[in-house]
């Protein structure tokens, strides 16, 4: 499948653009602009009004202004390197305009004694004169018109000038296509928007701030082309993945209802509706996507495993994931008693198999002697091979990419995906990163979980902390001290963690404090673990890697030091690590003061609510989609012109609308498929084409 041809002058080289050479492709590729169509989705971010005004007599400087002007006397500069100045007079004033570095013979060609001038720039008083230096402007009378009243202020960079750019993308414009109509026409209508080609033009011709905002209907039009891009790409994904014949794995209860009467608790309304979605994804012949999502301590152990049952109960085998070993041997821990009240025969497989007892391991796998698997990445590697494989379970998804969601499907003939993260993810960031999953929420805690008291508590308060720390070990509770990530140096923080480890041990006692950081050796690591969860060591010292799914149900207590410096999803997986067991749990958040207004207002939100979606759409509206998920490894796009903070309704909007499109023409074939096929390739949505063309 190749690009279509009304595409190719988008997609030449820079340099076929108007007053751009080699030199200056260098410096537009800085802006990430390396065709002419990035040009055309760098948008003005602000605007300067140039409109003509009679005289500067009336304005309020500093301000930008236009005027028509008389051109008196040239003053060169009175020292080598200082400014030489020009004497104008509009209709009502005298001004001066000031030029530094300029060549005589240049400034007596511009402005000429005795004769008239429009300029535009921004006029200052400086020593109680008013005066323009180097303005932006200067034309003939005549060449008035070719000023625009609005003129758009572009994103620059090192070697590319506001002229240099408002050229490139006027040269742009002249190519851009009229194209056929890739959006839902009802859909169009109801919001309003323009065609794509009055769209782009509106969008570089703005003619006032209203034309700039994200809500203006040229903006949204094409924050909306490039999300439903995105979500088209997404969508192909995902039919790409279910049309690979699934299984169909039907639950008989048997092994299900042994575990549901050994728990000493009925799975929460939120639970059973999971269990139900996830059972008749898997009794149906695609293959399931599904994503479960749920705030700390909402019970996806329990769910996960009760589908890894329907697995077993149909005759094949599951697997479930951790990103960490430590995390792997947890949920070994957690999965134990409730394989054990079923009679499954469960297994650990990590990097440090090693020899004859992963030869065994293997060999038990091959014949579907184990039915349930735990491991890290190791699950990955060749020789792993699986009787049956029916079902993966993968957790903590964000250290996971589509790339190794389907590699992990590759591994079972067909076997069903589904991926557990306990990082609440505010909707338009979970369909930008997940639009091709389906999706299950867990929003309710099991009964009998008692809230979490949390208090924040300056650093200077340190004696007290300590003090009730005893007080607690004395009553036979144990206790987490998070230190913070300094400078994200893990050296640093190497010092922070020991220090501190060194300081409680003197107070406290020999024995009673361990220490984990991620510097530690992995044995040494799960030592000092498994010393804190046998209740051997009261205080477990540890940097934020204890953040994911450890579960310690005699903690009681979780002090953070320096919470300021954390970010609210971060602060909020923490404090999810207390409340597991009887006792009233405390979470002590110590600060460093002064506080900043954003750690004060994120403290507050933390002492104010449990919800984790809450918390999660507040931590986006500070922070911002890219931090809130951590770039490096977000797996988020990178949109120009949408913006996932503001415009979340659209994204919705978007996911259904190409869903619906690729329900009725899975191959884009009817005219406005074949829309959205040029849609994907003016978006360079190369994953997409590339589905599209072995689809």
């Amino acid at each position: 499948m190749s690009r279509p041809a009304p595409l190719f002058p988008l997609f030449a080289e820079l340099e076929t653009l108007d007053g751009i050479g080699p030199k200056t492709t260098q410096h537009f590729a800085q802006l990430g602009i390396e065709r002419p169509r990035d040009l055309l989705f760098c948008l003005p971010y602000a605007g300067v009004d140039r409109r003509a005004v009679a005289s500067i007599r009336d304005i309020v400087p500093p301000t930008t202004v236009t005027v028509e002007v008389e051109v008196g006397a040239h003053v060169p500069p009175r020292r080598k390197g200082g400014p030489a100045r020009v004497f104008v007079r509009d209709a009502a004033t005298e001004f001066q305009l000031v030029f530094f570095h300029a060549r005589a013979d240049w400034l007596a060609k511009q402005l000429p004694t005795g004769q008239r001038r429009l300029i535009s720039g921004k006029i200052e008083i400086f020593d109680g004169i008013a005066q323009m230096v180097h303005p932006d402007h200067i034309l003939m009378p005549h060449e008035a018109k070719t000023l625009p009243a609005f003129e758009p202020v572009y994103p620059l960079t090192a070697g590319v000038t506001q002229k240099l750019m408002a050229r490139a993308v006027a040269s742009t414009l002249q190519r851009v296509p009229h194209l056929a109509e890739w959006i839902d026409p009802a859909l169009k209508t109801r919001e309003g928007w323009p065609d794509w080609h009055d769209a782009i033009l509106a969008a570089h011709t703005p003619r006032g701030m209203d034309d700039l905002a994200t809500e203006a209907p040229a903006r949204r039009r094409l924050a909306y082309d490039e999300l439903f891009a995105h979500q088209v790409t997404l969508a192909l994904a995902r039919t790409a993945f279910k049309r690979g014949k699934g299984r169909e794995s039907h639950a008989t209860g048997r092994l299900q209802s042994k575990v549901l009467a050994a728990l000493p608790y009925r799975p929460t309304a939120a639970q059973e509706r999971a269990f139900g979605e996830i059972s008749d994804d898997m009794a149906s012949d695609r293959r399931m996507s599904r994503l479960l999502q749920g705030d700390v301590g909402s019970g996806k152990t329990l769910v996960a495993f009760m589908a890894l049952l329907v697995a077993v109960e149909a005759g094949g085998q599951g697997v479930m994931m951790a990103p960490t070993e430590i995390l792997a041997r947890q949920h070994l821990e957690s999965l134990r008693p409730l394989a054990e009240s079923a009679g499954v025969v469960l297994e650990l497989l990590t990097g440090r198999d090693k020899g004859s007892e992963r030869a065994a391991k293997l060999a038990a796998l091959a014949q579907g002697r184990i039915q349930v698997l735990v491991g890290t990445h190791a699950v990955f590697q060749k020789d792993v091979i699986f009787h049956d494989l029916r079902l993966a379970v993968v957790d903590e998804q964000h250290r996971f990419g589509v790339t190794q969601r389907m590699e992990l499907g590759a591994k079972g003939i067909a076997a069903d995906v589904l991926v557990m993260t306990a990082t609440p993810i505010p909707r338009s960031l979970a369909l930008a990163q997940y639009g091709d999953m389906d999706v299950s929420v867990l929003d309710e805690k099991p009964a009998g979980r008692k809230p979490v008291r949390t208090a924040l508590v300056s650093s200077g308060r340190y004696d007290e902390v300590v003090g009730h720390l005893r007080q607690a070990i004395a009553e036979g509770r144990q206790a987490y001290w998070v230190c913070p990530l300094v400078e994200e140096s893990e050296l640093v923080d190497l010092t922070a963690s020991e220090e501190r480890f060194r300081t409680l041990r003197a107070t406290l006692g020999e024995g009673i404090v361990g220490l984990v950081h991620g510097q530690m050796p992995p044995s040494e690591k799960d030592a000092a673990m498994a010393a804190f969860v046998e209740g051997r060591t009261k205080v477990l010292v540890a940097t934020t890697v204890i953040e994911v799914g450890v579960n310690v149900p005699n903690a009681s207590i979780m002090v953070i030091e320096r919470a300021d410096i954390f970010g609210l999803a971060q602060l909020h997986q923490l404090r999810g690590r207390v409340g597991r067991g009887e006792a009233q749990s405390t979470c002590l958040m110590m600060y460093q003061p002064p506080l900043s207004d954003t750690a004060e207002r994120r403290l507050q939100i933390l002492r104010d609510t449990e919800d984790g979606f809450r918390i999660a759409e507040e931590d986006l509206a500070m922070r911002g989609a890219g931090d809130l998920i951590g770039t490096a490894q977000s797996g988020l796009p990178k949109f120009r012109i949408a913006d996932l903070e503001r415009q979340a309704g659209l994204m919705a909007l978007a996911q259904s609308d190409a869903r619906t499109l690729l329900a009725t023409d899975p191959a884009l074939t009817s005219p406005r498929g074949q829309a959205a096929r040029v849609l994907l390739w003016l978006m360079s949505q190369d994953e997409a084409i590339r589905l599209i063309s072995v689809g």
